[in-house]
């Protein structure tokens, strides 16, 4: 999706997601900056950070997921025009350049299935699936990256 803010200086939000299918954690690359991350994107301005979480992860991989939701009881649906919002588990604030930075909503889901669907679009990009002890050892994958794959495992893994 596109830049919200356009301006230099200005900040956009974003939502990350590390999704788990057993015992494996999708990683991709990403095809503008080269370096592996989680799938996911902007938050555009009519949507929620878990909202945008879910439809990035379907525009990027075409998984279906359920985000972890941490220690929110599962009957929260709120009441009048109060609607909890499942909470990220991190967050962080990074540069894209010198001029445009992201604030990331971290969310870990889990999937169903490993199959993969990538788009026919800009967003095509290397994925692959990683266990434990392949996060680990790679060097190409950024350490705070790795600290969120494994956490996804470590709560979400089989």
């Amino acid at each position: 999706m596109s830049h919200i803010h356009t301006a230099k200086g200005q900040i956009d939000f974003i939502a990350e997601v590390f999704v788990v299918h057993k015992d494996k954690v999708l990683i991709r690359l990403h095809d503008k900056y080269n370096i592996w991350i989680a799938p996911g994107g902007h938050i555009e301005l009519d949507e929620t950070p878990q909202e945008a979480a879910v439809r990035e992860i379907k525009e990027e991989v075409g998984l279906d997921v359920e985000l972890y939701a941490g220690n929110m009881l599962s009957a929260e649906k709120g009441s009048g025009k109060l609607r909890p919002l499942i909470p990220p588990v991190f967050t962080n604030i990074h540069d894209v350049d010198k001029d445009h930075r992201h604030i990331a909503f971290i969310y870990f889901a889990a999937a169903q299935t490993d199959k993969v669907i990538q788009p026919d679009t800009h967003e095509r990009a290397d994925c692959h699936w990683l266990t434990r002890e392949e996060i680990s050892a790679s060097p190409d994958i950024d350490d705070t990256i790795k600290s969120y794959a494994l956490k996804a495992l470590d709560l979400l893994g089989k």
